[in-house]
């Protein structure tokens, strides 16, 4: 990895919800409606779009849901909108991915690598073995607490169950890419399909 990537900080502020699948379908649809992110907050918060008890949490669940949702491209935020609900999922994870580079990482080097060498068990040690390798040039995965580790630890995990990628019994299940989703995301950028457990010939089978 280029010494520029190590430097790169990583955002651990993916504490809040976890998939929040219903939610995130709900404001790209408002944003389908509006086009502008600033409109969908307040929309949101107006009509109280995210059903939450209180403002502060419907605040921070907006702010957490729009910060993914900006970094899809226009194809990307329609197929979430009109895509199957598996397609619906696999887009939701791609925009964490591009939101959280950790998870990025952490999709990439750990589960397609594991996935691919017929390995499909994925462990909290994994994931902690990821983490501590990644604390060596990372300084704010050190700064965090024993418990904010732990929460980040079972919100990865709870995300990957809610979106498929591993089962209840932390099985990693092969992603089933329709030619349509694979082409959306090509238009994007090929690296993004690494951030789901499938092989290149894979791929390829599916255009």
């Amino acid at each position: 990895m280029p010494q520029s990537e190590h430097n790169k900080k990583y955002s651990m502020s993916f504490t809040t919800g976890g998939l929040l699948f219903q939610e995130s379908v709900t404001l790209a649809e408002l944003y389908s409606e509006l086009g502008d992110w600033n409109s969908v907050q307040s929309k949101a918060l107006e009509t109280n779009a995210l059903q939450h008890r209180t403002i502060s949490s419907s605040k921070r669940t907006c702010r957490e849901i729009i910060g993914r949702l900006k970094t899809l491209t226009p194809d990307e935020l329609q197929l979430l909108i009109a895509g199957t609900r598996h397609e619906q999922g696999l887009i939701l994870w791609l925009a964490i991915c591009k939101r959280y580079r950790f998870l990025h990482d952490f999709a990439v080097e750990v589960i397609r690598e594991k996935f691919l060498s017929f390995n499909h068990s994925l462990t909290r040690d994994d994931y902690d073995s990821f983490f501590n390798t990644k604390a060596e040039w990372h300084e704010e995965l050190n700064a965090l607490t024993e418990a904010t580790r732990n929460k980040l630890r079972q919100i990865a995990m709870k995300m990957l169950r809610e979106v498929g990628i591993i089962s209840k019994s932390n099985t990693i299940n092969p992603a089933l890419l329709s030619p349509r989703f694979v082409n959306v995301i090509l238009r994007d950028s090929r690296e993004f399909l690494a951030v789901f457990p499938v092989s290149d010939s894979d791929i390829i089978n599916v255009l």
